[in-house]
């Protein structure tokens, strides 16, 4: 990694070599976690699994995801980034490759639940908000913005190339896909990724000249970091607000639209290829609309901004059964109002984590925070399935997705208010 600084010289900070790294890591991540949905139907088919069964597998892989993303925080606190997320990847990719095998519904929930769930939760938003924290003292929103930009996008725009795999050739060789494009980046976490800004002899970016080059670390066990900074935080109300608000995230993304679209798509006569093209148009403004979302949590109140996003996001779905019905403009418009609201609540959010329980506290709160997220995720992805089992349509799930959206934004205007001092009464 000296090698790869003194490449780059003074022509930038290495901390911009860093995003691009983390970015590709949670390029890679995000495609495998979006592969269940694009096999859903094929297993369906060759099977006969129902959808409430693989929603299962899908919602343990969801819950798993959010519920290592403290432990994993904690983690790379201990043991350090790169040797944590070493570790992840080589568990990801051999997990899915395994899966190429699987015949029975248990090798699916023990393989694509537990084994690429643990361990996509550590290329995870915990990741990011580690390296954010670390590497940056300005700039922080912009960068969470595009991390968070990649996480989402690499989730829906690699569908369309999956879904085509799995139409012309097979979901197995879908797996073997997204496999090797997992292998490839863990030479490039290895080689290009230091673990602080102190081990190349750097400041993190944005910091004053004159401050000193700090190495901070911790000897505790992950298990006492992780519930220790919980035990901390569980005692402040505004941590509740902003894991229930985050439940209802998950629960209206990745848990009900990045799971159920495809399918539901195909409920109304649409193939998986037009589905997944649907959810890659998705991912391409969330793109911009995460991005810009992290420059305006530099610059404006964050509370306001994810009142703004969690309303917009719920009148949204709420209009999602009707826009099957509008010939050309109606799910085109969809894609661009939802799509650009994906998930642009995490860089107001992480702002927030960081305002309320400072910089170091702030990635494994807001691990917690993201558990929170994808146990709203997992309830949604199986809650949807099961309705629609049960009802052959998804239009109750969407009317309640939307509903809590709603409720959320007003749930987010409560966090970090400051408190009322009571004016001098004049005698």
């Amino acid at each position: 990694m000296n090698w790869a600084a003194r490449l780059i010289g003074g022509r930038f900070h290495y901390g911009w070599l860093t995003v691009a790294v983390v970015f590709l890591v949670l390029l890679a991540a995000a495609g495998t976690r979006a592969t269940p949905s694009v096999m859903m139907v094929p297993l369906e088919h060759q099977f006969g699994w129902s959808r409430a069964t693989i929603s299962l597998a899908i919602s343990v892989n969801i819950a798993l995801f959010g519920l290592m993303g403290p432990f994993a925080a904690a983690a790379m606190q201990r043991f350090g980034v790169r040797p944590t997320l070493l570790a992840a990847l080589g568990t990801m990719a051999a997990g899915v490759a395994l899966s190429s095998l699987m015949t029975h519904p248990w090798q699916m929930v023990l393989i694509w639940g537990v084994m690429v769930g643990g361990s996509t939760g550590v290329a995870a938003l915990s990741l990011s908000a580690t390296v954010v924290t670390r590497w940056f003292t300005t700039r922080r929103g912009l960068v969470m913005g595009i991390l968070t930009a990649s996480s989402a996008t690499g989730q829906l725009v690699f569908l369309p190339m999956l879904a085509a795999i799995a139409e012309h050739h097979g979901w197995r060789n879908v797996v073997w896909v997204v496999a090797i494009a997992v292998a490839i980046v863990i030479p490039l976490v290895a080689f290009l990724l230091p673990e602080r800004p102190a081990d190349m002899k750097l400041r993190p970016y944005g910091e004053a000249h004159d401050a000193p080059i700090a190495a901070t670390g911790s000897k505790q066990n992950p298990l006492a970091i992780a519930f220790g900074t919980l035990a901390m935080a569980s005692k402040r109300r505004d941590f509740w607000l902003l894991f229930f608000s985050f439940f209802i995230c998950g629960a209206s993304t990745n848990g009900y639209v990045g799971t159920h679209l495809i399918a539901m798509c195909g409920d109304y006569g649409m193939t998986e290829v037009q589905g997944a093209s649907l959810l890659a148009a998705m991912g391409i403004f969330d793109l911009f609309g995460t991005t810009l979302s992290g420059w305006l949590s530099d610059r404006f109140n964050s509370r306001v901004l994810l009142f703004w996003y969690y309303g917009l996001r719920g009148l949204s779905l709420i209009y999602l059964p009707h826009a099957f019905g509008i010939d050309f403009f109606g799910l085109p418009l969809f894609a661009v109002f939802y799509g650009l609201d994906w998930i642009a609540t995490v860089p107001p959010t992480v702002r927030l984590a960081t305002d309320v329980f400072g910089k170091e506290s702030a990635p494994v709160v807001f691990g917690w925070v993201v558990a929170g997220h994808q146990l709203g995720a997992a309830f949604a992805a199986l809650g949807a399935g099961m309705l629609r089992a049960s009802l052959g349509t998804y239009t109750v799930a969407s009317m309640i997705s939307g509903g809590l959206c709603l409720v959320a934004a007003l749930i987010v205007l409560r966090i970090n208010r400051p408190a009322k001092v009571p004016e001098p009464q004049v005698v």
